[in-house]
């Protein structure tokens, strides 16, 4: 009786329990890239791109060239929704309002005009170049804002495809590091005191890091204040996808139907931004713990760019056509000349 039951218990059936491979293989390849992205950003020359765009340039490599895994799909879109908005509330802590008192109530008012026309000619530029409106948007809110950044917290409420972000991404870049370049030869030219140079390059140049390169070479005044002025910009991301979810929600609902059920939900994760800047205004988070979380936040930032290039086709991203690239380089041009003919009205 014994080796009957044995014999039973070792033929009995298995059940085999279906898995998944979950997120972490998907989470640790966009983390993999992401500290690629840094480590060559401390290569010559590369310094001054910011690892964000190197993330996403590394991840569209990956993807086209040697091609996402399957296993990696879940992570790659935990990526692209949890760590990016975790990135950008963390991003609120490097911002205080007492940056943009040190701006003042005139610099202020020139960096606000000029986000405000500049996104809004750009989105009209788009219009007219009939130009995928969703696309335009994130243009328009790169080169108004910050860069990628702001690029990639538009799209949680445009919803945009991924080739449409890694184009948007790509205008800021080039027309950003142009700015870069050019900006301390123009103001040598215009004989730009630091004060009005800073605010210049702040107000308008679309990447933190290419703010900091430009600014700087004008000496530490204007390095200081062209810093300050470009994250007082950078605070006004808050309102700016605030106020853009409730257009897109607002569209969807008068669409109708079935678009009205799928409407954008309320990006909370911008309430968790103000909050942080709040906390970074109290000065209640010690000066020694600023730079490790600056550091994190771009990291996380990083990690979901480089998930971004992992679902880029470049051969989508080539069937645009050069018209969002017309577009980047009009809002481009736009926000140089109207930020430099407000501080000169303004600064005398």
């Amino acid at each position: 009786m014994m080796l009957t039951l044995f014999h039973t218990q070792t033929h009995a059936p298995k059940t085999v329990v279906p898995t998944t491979p979950g997120i972490l293989p998907g989470l640790l390849l966009a983390s993999l890239i992401a500290a690629a992205a840094f480590a060559l950003r401390m290569l010559p020359g590369v310094h001054a791109l910011s690892p964000l765009i190197l993330a996403i340039l590394l991840g569209m490599a990956f993807h086209n060239l040697i091609g996402t895994p399957a296993s990696a799909k879940a992570g790659v879109r935990f990526s692209l929704k949890r760590v990016l908005r975790a990135g950008i509330v963390l991003l609120g802590l490097q911002l205080t309002l007492s940056q943009v008192v040190a701006v003042g109530g005139t610099g202020v008012l020139v960096i606000a005009v000029t986000l405000v026309s500049t996104f809004a000619f750009t989105v009209w530029l788009g219009r007219m170049l009939k130009v995928d409106a969703r696309l335009t948007e994130l243009i328009a809110a790169g080169t108004s804002i910050c860069g990628a950044s702001a690029v990639i917290a538009t799209n949680t409420v445009t919803r945009a495809r991924d080739e449409d972000v890694a184009y948007a991404v790509a205008c800021v870049t080039v027309f950003g590091s142009l700015s870069m370049m050019l900006y301390p030869v123009l103001g040598g030219l215009m004989d730009l005191g630091p004060h009005a140079f800073g605010l210049w390059a702040g107000a308008s140049i679309h990447e933190v890091a290419q703010v900091v390169a430009a600014a700087y070479q004008r000496g530490t005044e204007a390095g200081e204040f062209g810093t300050i002025a470009k994250l007082t910009r950078v605070m006004m991301l808050a309102p700016m996808v605030l106020g853009l979810g409730m257009l897109a929600a607002r569209r969807l609902k008068a669409s109708g139907g079935e678009a009205s059920r799928t409407a954008p939900p309320l990006p909370w994760f911008v309430f968790g931004f103000i909050a942080m800047v709040g906390v970074a205004s109290l000065g209640v988070v010690p000066h020694a713990v600023l730079q490790p979380v600056s550091t994190a936040t771009q990291f996380l930032l990083a990690i979901a760019l480089a998930a971004m290039g992992l679902e880029t086709d470049v051969r989508k991203l080539a069937a645009e056509g050069f018209r969002p690239a017309l577009v980047g380089a009009g809002g481009w041009i736009f926000i140089t000349l109207v930020s430099l003919v407000l501080i000169r009205l303004t600064t005398g």
